[in-house]
């Protein structure tokens, strides 16, 4: 009996050694996702990682029977164009998030002012961009809780939910470090070859992109640094009005895909 009792005190460590080392490293993601034609919803289906988004809470879509759009922008660094973004913004009266780096807060204070006193979101895109997979839960601690905190020295906005992980690399301990920490992270369902600056092709171009994946529930990825969106942004805005289309704000966002799973919930 006593041989038994050790042998299965031996199984159950080497459990628990390998359970600890699936949640530390896991499999390592880039978030990719079947593009809408036609209206039609996108799909991670297909994707090994559908699951472990819906475990964690993380969202690519909204609500894919609402007409409601989302517009988020990545802003690692300025590139001359996100004030023009902000005015068409202003006049077209639609809400926006924009996901910053530390380089972005320590060189554009100003500008982070300005989003906030517009009414938009701050999201986190980590302090230094690196790749989310392969920092430990205290590293990623670090880079998350840099950027929210500066921020709110800058623009007084005291709480930050969303997160968007550098070029959407990501794993387990990533999602479910960021989400004890309270982050939804935020991927998308509509995006393009945007964000190198020495192949841009045209405000047309940019338009023709976005519209060709309109969806309802549609999270809409930007890069800032692209000429191509910030000339395109208002025809975009108009033309998706024009179709019924409604831009809300992530704090808007009611029905999520993937849903959170019971565990999700539980583990935050």
């Amino acid at each position: 009996m006593k041989m038994l009792r050790v042998l299965a005190a031996i199984v159950i460590l080497l459990s628990a050694m390998q359970a600890s080392t699936v949640s530390a490293d896991g499999g390592v993601y880039h978030f990719g996702f079947k593009k809408s034609v036609n209206g039609q919803p996108p799909s991670i289906d297909e994707e090994g990682f559908k699951g472990l988004l819906a475990r964690y809470g993380a969202v690519f879509t909204g609500d894919m029977s609402a007409p409601e759009l989302y517009l988020t922008f990545d802003n690692g660094y300025e590139n001359g164009l996100t004030a023009g973004i902000l005015d068409v913004l202003k006049e077209k009266q639609v809400p926006a998030i924009f996901f910053v780096t530390g380089h972005y807060i320590k060189t554009q204070p100003e500008l982070l002012k300005r989003m906030a006193t517009e009414g938009h979101l701050i999201g986190n895109h980590s302090w230094s961009h690196p790749d989310m997979s392969t920092l430990t839960a205290e590293r990623i601690k670090q880079e998350l809780d840099q950027v929210k905190s500066e921020v709110a020295v800058l623009t007084g906005q005291q709480e930050m939910k969303y997160l968007r992980a550098p070029r959407g690399i990501f794993n387990e301990r990533s999602l479910a470090v960021s989400q004890q920490l309270g982050y939804t992270n935020v991927f998308w369902s509509i995006a393009y070859k945007d964000w190198d600056t020495n192949d841009q092709r045209g405000a047309q171009y940019a338009f023709e992109k976005v519209m060709a994946q309109l969806h309802p529930g549609a999270v809409i990825l930007l890069h800032s640094v692209s000429r191509d969106n910030a000339q395109a942004l208002g025809r975009i805005i108009d033309a998706a009005k024009a179709k019924g289309y409604q831009f809300k704000s992530l704090d808007q966002m009611s029905n999520r895909t993937p849903a959170p799973s019971e565990q999700g919930q539980q583990a935050s």
